[in-house]
């Protein structure tokens, strides 16, 4: 792994650390809810779970639309793939957080 790289990846979970579950207002970094991070050059996927199954949508949907803008926000990435598993709407909430608009780089 490249020196790049591993700067880029210490950058992406320092953003996802500071992204908690509003349920219970923990980390998601520190609930283990990453299950992967794969960089290829400035596009970032993220595979993630949910606490539960049922997680109510609405706090499912804001953890991974947290995600997708946060690393937006990191210097070097562009284009960022949120990929939600185990949840009962994980098809809908990947649906409209990989198809919603980027937030604006601010600098």
């Amino acid at each position: 792994m490249s020196q790049d790289i591993k700067q880029m990846r210490v950058k992406i979970f320092d953003e996802l650390s500071k992204i908690v579950d509003p349920e219970i207002n923990t980390s998601i970094v520190e609930l283990e809810l990453i299950d992967e991070v794969d960089i290829n050059n400035s596009n970032v996927k993220v595979d993630l779970h949910l606490t539960s199954p049922f997680c109510p949508a609405v706090f499912g949907f804001k953890i991974c639309q947290d995600v997708h803008d946060n690393l937006l926000k990191v210097d070097g990435v562009d284009d960022v793939k949120v990929n939600v598993s185990n949840h009962f709407m994980a098809e809908q909430i990947n649906n409209q957080v990989n198809n919603s608009s980027k937030p604006k780089k601010s600098g």
